[in-house]
């Protein structure tokens, strides 16, 4: 019986032993591996009445996280998540709808939107003529 002790306690130190330093490597390997196969895609839209950010207080603001799967607080994140995909993410590109008609009257909205579109940091400023304008730019990104 004493041999059979000596013999778990051996073995199982030798284990130890030999598997103990694998332990390490394998589990410093996995702190390596990304933890996502999506490049992260998260914004912070904001909205206020004025020409710029210099004079204006922000009266709106929602998240938007377009990977893997939308979420946030923007009312619409699916919509507005695949309205930025259908532009590869490049503001400029998205358009006033047709058919909207929309007064005349100035009375500033300024948007910002920061923070990072397929792992790059992206910003971005517009000052539209009124409400109305900016909703009519796009279909769900810049509606909250």
């Amino acid at each position: 019986m004493r041999n059979t002790a000596r013999w778990a306690a051996t073995l199982g130190l030798t284990a130890t032993a030999i598997c103990g330093p694998l332990t390490g490597s394998a589990m410093a390997a996995h702190d390596a591996t990304p933890a996502s196969l999506y490049a992260p895609s998260a914004l912070v839209l904001t909205m206020a009445y004025g020409d710029s950010a210099t004079v204006t207080t922000p009266m709106r603001a929602v998240t938007l996280s377009c990977a893997p799967t939308s979420s946030g607080t923007h009312p619409d994140a699916a919509s507005a998540c695949a309205e930025l995909r259908g532009v590869g993410g490049d503001f400029e590109a998205l358009g006033a709808r047709d058919g909207v008609l929309c007064t005349k009257q100035y009375d500033p909205v300024f948007v910002t939107v920061d923070g990072v579109w397929q792992g790059k940091r992206v910003s971005y400023e517009r000052t539209f003529a009124n409400e109305c304008v900016k909703s009519s730019y796009g279909t769900s990104l810049f509606a909250f």
